[in-house]
């Protein structure tokens, strides 16, 4: 299963406007991934993967639901892309969020 970062690129930033915090830390760079291209299902490839619907509560995380859906917290990202919410401040109390599964067709599909 994959991750977040993968087919990601990862450069060294040594731009010369860093080097004070270079000095500081006492590093010669600093390894950065390049932006993610978020591929967000069209409604056709969404209606491919199962839904379940879990609505939005005070103390909800979405590394919450990944463990409690997935069994695997650091897939959190996966919740949030699919919901096009980032973050959890991106989501009201009462709002439902959709979990698709299974979560080997959703990695897939973002992959």
């Amino acid at each position: 299963m994959g991750n977040r970062y993968d087919n990601r690129r990862v450069f060294k930033n040594r731009e010369k406007a860093f080097q004070d915090l270079f000095d500081r830390r006492d590093i010669k760079f600093v390894r950065h991934y390049n932006t993610a291209i978020i591929v967000n299902p069209s409604i056709d490839s969404a209606g491919r993967f199962n839904t379940v619907q879990h609505i939005w509560a005070t103390g909800d995380r979405f590394y919450k639901l990944a463990a409690q859906y997935y069994k695997i917290p650091t897939y959190w990202w996966v919740i949030a892309q699919y919901n096009l919410k980032p973050t959890e401040a991106h989501v009201k109390i009462g709002e439902p969020i959709w979990i698709p599964i299974p979560l080997e067709a959703v990695l897939s599909y973002m992959g």
